[in-house]
């Protein structure tokens, strides 16, 4: 019994097999790939580039990491531009800092990038601050908004005119700076003693 199921299993293997071969789906190799004509026009046209990332370190040590889904470069007069934009911020102290927005621009002869649209800014102290517009510095750590920023905080939820986030110092800590008409809702948490 044991000889012959030697030799029938080893048979039966390869007639599985056989057969899952024959029964496959032959792959065209002259088939078109699966995009979309505009997709394709639109990538012979512009130059960009997918899933940039960039990442540094400031002199104080501060680290900073920059990614999008998509970017293209600049031309003469024109800022570079990027979609889904996420910038990083790992302070020194431990605290961390994430902005975000639906798109951007970097000018590097200004020096300046812009987040434009839906923009999140985000912190490990738990504030949440939502605008249009924020414009950052590339060669320090600084950004601000040139209109109305809500912000949700552990203490409480406020809107503001603008806000300016920089070092007030050099090598100072980070500070979140709220102008032009704060109007603060105070939520005073209860503690259990």
């Amino acid at each position: 019994m044991v000889a012959l199921f030697k030799v029938l299993l080893p048979l039966a293997a390869l007639a599985i097999l056989s057969t899952l071969f024959m029964l496959s789906r032959s792959l065209d190799p002259t088939a078109t790939i699966p995009f979309a004509e505009n997709e394709m026009a639109d990538r012979m046209r512009d130059q960009q580039v997918t899933a940039p990332f960039f990442s540094g370190t400031t002199p104080e040590g501060d680290e900073i990491t920059v990614s999008a889904s998509l970017a293209r470069p600049g031309g003469d007069g024109t800022p570079a531009e990027a979609t889904n934009l996420t910038a990083r911020l790992m302070m020194a102290d431990g605290v961390k800092i994430t902005m975000t927005s639906d798109t951007g621009t970097v000018d590097v002869s200004e020096s300046i990038a812009t987040f434009n649209g839906n923009v999140e800014i985000t912190s490990s102290q738990g504030i949440l601050v939502q605008t249009d517009t924020l414009r950052t510095t590339l060669n320090s750590i600084a950004a601000s908004t040139p209109g109305t920023v809500i912000a949700t905080t552990p203490f409480g939820d406020f809107v503001a005119g603008r806000m300016q986030l920089s070092e007030l110092s050099d090598g100072g800590p980070l500070h979140m700076v709220f102008k032009d008409g704060v109007k603060l809702i105070y939520d005073p948490k209860t503690r259990e003693r």
